[in-house]
């Protein structure tokens, strides 16, 4: 019992940290990538700590899977090279030995993977899907940027503001360009704010600014100045998409019944399955021997997850195109795996109980 406590204490840690150093490049990617966003106004800035949120939940999955293959290849390499095993095996103790406490440490991460990836990853995905949807749905005006020229979703509108006063309501120095009936117009404007009319309608009133109209490639131009002038808000309602497969519940992939929506299923079957598979592939994979110094064996392990996991998003595209029945999905990959497991947990002990023979 001293002996698993020790050893589960040991891979929690070290899973605990591969799961925070993960966790920090995911986050400073998805970080990088939607200030990008937010500074070209695809964003709200209010917007962008949620959706890290949502993302972070749909990597879980995959990290924790990770982070258990990682903590217990780590541990059990460190034992070789620290001469432990050698002590363990002296004792009489097999290879088949470190199973029971490697599932005691897998189990419990793998149905929280199973409760990530059925179930809060797909909710993440459609409340992240939702997100995307409402900002489709705001006004042109609403997604200009300060100092970025903006183009509006028919591309006949070009919008730069500065910068914003003091109130959050007005901006200063804008220009707007736009395109109606072949003629092309410029507006300049020392400021502007958005007016709300009695009717709902929503106006940008701009004061103090001149008016370019004229055809481009001639020198038929009008010039108007202006103490006021209000351009009409058109509203957008973005229409809500059917959702993908990603974020449908479990009721609904099966109610379906098409193919992309079974591979999907498969796949989060697949993802707390590929926690204990990997977990147990890593106690025959750890071994190294003390004297050669070398470190081939992680090599060889991290060629073996990178092919597993190649292996299930093939299987699982096969399945979503019908190449593969539904019924069978990635069980394949699955099943080649624990054989190969069973194979070499054989081959290690077969060879443990030979040299206790001929001790």
């Amino acid at each position: 019992m001293i002996f698993q406590r020790s050893l589960i204490r040991e891979f929690s840690l070290i899973a605990l940290s591969v799961v925070g150093v993960l966790l920090a490049i995911i986050l400073t990617r998805l970080l990088i990538l939607l200030l990008g966003k937010a500074s070209l106004g695809e964003v709200v800035p209010e917007a962008v700590l949620g959706l890290i949120a949502f993302g972070v939940l749909n990597y879980l999955p995959i990290l924790l899977g990770i982070s258990v293959f990682v903590a217990v290849l780590l541990a059990l390499t460190r034992s070789y090279r620290d001469s432990e095993m050698t002590v363990w095996f002296t004792s009489g103790l097999s290879i088949a030995a470190w199973i029971k406490p490697v599932l005691q440490f897998s189990i419990p991460v793998a149905l929280v993977c199973a409760l990530l990836s059925i179930w809060i990853a797909p909710w993440a995905q459609a409340q992240s899907a939702e997100y995307q949807r409402l900002l489709e749905s705001r006004d042109e005006v609403s997604a200009v940027t300060p100092g970025v020229f903006r183009e509006s979703r028919n591309s006949d509108r070009v919008f730069f503001v500065d910068k914003i006063s003091e109130r959050d309501d007005v901006v200063n120095n804008i220009f707007v360009q736009s395109t109606e009936r072949g003629q092309l117009g410029v507006i300049v404007a020392q400021k502007g704010f958005i007016e709300t009319a009695e009717n709902g309608d929503r106006f940008v009133v701009l004061l103090n600014g001149r008016r370019y109209e004229g055809t481009p490639g001639t020198l038929d131009y009008r010039v108007v100045d202006f103490e006021r002038y209000a351009i009409r808000i058109e509203p957008k309602e973005a229409r809500p998409k059917p959702p993908s497969s990603k974020s449908m519940g479990v009721a609904s992939l099966v109610a379906t019944g098409k193919p992309e929506d079974i591979a999907e299923l498969h796949w989060r079957i697949a993802l707390p399955l590929a926690v204990v598979i990997m977990g147990l592939f890593a106690v025959p994979l750890s071994f190294v021997n003390p004297r050669s110094g070398r470190s081939w064996n992680l090599i060889f392990a991290v060629l073996i997850y990178v092919l597993y996991n190649n292996m299930l998003s093939i299987f699982q595209a096969w399945t979503a195109a019908g190449r593969i029945p539904p019924w069978l999905g990635l069980w394949p990959v699955h099943l080649l795996m624990v054989l190969l497991i069973a194979i070499l947990f054989y081959r290690q002990v077969a060879g443990f109980r030979w040299r206790a023979l001929m001790g």
